[in-house]
């Protein structure tokens, strides 16, 4: 089977004919998941997959302000993106067209995708912290957009009753570190938070070289973080997405622990003919410890899977993102 489809092609900086060996090299199971210890305690219990194991983690009884328990997925509800980042179509569809334009083809994607009782929410996935090929002024590989375009789809998307998602390739910084700059953007109530592994880079590591990974500690990090945040705030609950396309990407996934107030979303990338994505999805899916996401391509995908092939894939998918 030919394994270049497992590769997401996010961005031009990927210097992406140089990583097709890498990936040929990687092929789609996952990688056996490695022990680590849990450094904290945690505030609510953990979801266990049928068939994982999981070590006893130590609940923190801690006083807590009474929380606005919206979810951000309602049961039986999805969530259909537009993913990219400001002002380019380069990087996916979002950034194609201004916001209030980008909204109204959203709606159009996601109308087929509605059912009787299965509420449907529109989300920009807008890419804020965006991997480079080279180091910049602080030597971590990645830049941030400017506030000033972020502000403007947090105010489109409150304007038009939907959400964002603030997307994050830290290149050589830590996950927590970027997330915290955006942390003015996260205290909105219809501000969520995505990490993506691929352009998580260890030391020595360039994005487009190599495809990173991100351990569970420090993804709880960002977690026990994010909720504390929510909790204080009485904000709604947000949702909290984990993009993936190899089990290595996260090595000891099913130590990522669930958080109150965040939906944790498993998102599973890879492009391809429709059976290549779900033999990704099959390979990488941990149903018993997220909600599932789907990434479709308009452009590499051979063909483009329609809402009708979506609502049959099990197990279900509750969001879907085009790029």
């Amino acid at each position: 089977m030919t394994l270049a489809w497992l590769r997401r092609p996010s961005r031009a900086v990927a210097v992406a004919l140089g990583l097709c060996a890498l990936v040929l090299a990687a092929v789609g199971t996952p990688a056996e998941e490695e022990p680590v210890g849990v450094t904290e305690q945690v505030s609510t219990s953990v979801d266990v997959a049928a068939g994982d194991a999981v070590d006893p983690v130590r609940i923190a009884p801690t006083a807590r302000p009474r929380w606005k328990a919206e979810r951000v997925l309602p049961p039986g509800g999805m969530l259909i993106a537009y993913y990219g980042t400001a002002g380019s179509g380069a990087l996916g569809v979002l950034g194609e067209t201004p916001p209030d334009r980008a909204h109204r083809r959203l709606a159009r994607a996601a109308a087929p995708f509605e059912r009787p009782r299965r509420p449907v929410r529109l989300v920009y996935e807008l890419i804020v912290s965006i991997a480079d090929a080279y180091p910049g002024r602080d030597g971590d590989y990645s830049h941030d957009i400017a506030r000033s375009d972020v502000r403007r789809y947090v105010d489109a998307a409150r304007e038009n009753g939907a959400l964002v998602v603030l997307d994050i390739q830290p290149g050589r910084s830590g996950f927590q570190r970027a997330a915290k700059r955006w942390a003015w953007a996260l205290r909105e109530p219809h501000v969520g938070l995505a990490l993506d592994p691929e352009w998580r880079m260890g030391p020595g590591e360039v994005p487009g070289r190599v495809i990173g990974r991100v351990r569970a500690e420090e993804v709880n990090r960002v977690s026990a973080w994010l909720s504390r945040m929510m909790l204080e705030r009485n904000l709604p609950e947000k949702v909290l997405v984990l993009h993936q396309f190899r089990g290595s990407m996260l090595p000891d996934v099913r130590r990522i622990v669930r958080r109150e107030g965040l939906q944790l979303v498993q998102h599973v990338d890879g492009f391809g003919t429709p059976g290549q994505k779900l033999d990704t999805y099959d390979a990488v899916a941990r149903p018993g410890r997220f909600a599932m996401g789907f990434k479709l391509f308009y452009d590499e995908d051979r063909p483009l899977m329609g809402a009708r092939a979506v609502h049959r894939i099990r197990p279900r998918v509750r969001l879907v993102s085009y790029q």
